[in-house]
């Protein structure tokens, strides 16, 4: 972590866009992290605010950008032969793509929440050949949304970050599990209640009023 927050005091704003653009692709960096840090140094009155924004949610736009195309143009057999470096097995991205096909848009908007998962998101969305003017909207509100979060949550904590930091660091997966499990509970209620519907209506029962 140390290497990165010397990088961004080195090359400030150009540096966080890099390694955000770089952080989306797929190169394992800690991205909340890092953004927390600089919402410290905003705090602190190192780095300008809206300097700090625009930097972040440009290289988070371009990052998922890039993995878009790659996905769309590269295609469905090279992801999967070199998605192995990204921990992108064949059956992971089988499984994320029957996802996206039910409901992409809002994994676009939330995957940026759930580390590793943000850019087989956009990966698979460009597998799938999904519509640039539907990925487009939801992939950068939700880059946007995703960088005033965790930015405002470093000004908020200021110089107590690292003391925060060393709090939920061991408890970090377990954190992943809980984020993702919240997002996931809705689609799974959903899925549920429709093959209970179907089911129902095969045997002649009526299904249950919609809330």
């Amino acid at each position: 972590m140390d290497q990165w927050i010397q990088f961004l005091d080195h090359y400030g704003y150009i540096g966080l866009f890099i390694l955000l653009l770089l952080g989306i692709v797929g190169i394992p960096l800690p991205d909340e992290t890092l953004l927390s840090f600089v919402g410290v140094m905003v705090h602190k009155g190192h780095m300008n605010f809206w300097g700090v924004l625009v930097a972040a949610v440009l290289g988070s736009i371009c990052g998922i950008t890039l993995s878009f195309l790659i996905g769309r143009f590269v295609g469905y057999g090279v992801v999967t032969k070199f998605g192995r470096f990204l921990h992108l097995t064949e059956e992971r991205l089988l499984k994320i793509e029957r996802y996206m096909e039910r409901y992409g848009r809002v994994m676009l908007f939330f995957g940026y929440f759930v580390p590793g998962f943000r850019h087989v998101t956009a990966l698979t969305a460009g597998v799938t050949q999904m519509k640039y003017r539907i990925f487009a909207p939801f992939a950068y509100i939700g880059a946007l949304v995703w960088a005033l979060t965790f930015l405002l949550l470093g000004e908020y904590v200021g110089h107590r970050w690292r003391m925060i930091e060393a709090i939920v660091y061991p408890f970090r997966y377990w954190i992943i599990v809980i984020v993702l499990l919240s997002l996931l509970a809705p689609i799974v209620y959903r899925v549920i209640r429709k093959r209970r519907s179907a089911k129902l209506t095969s045997q002649g029962v009526p299904p249950e009023p919609k809330e």
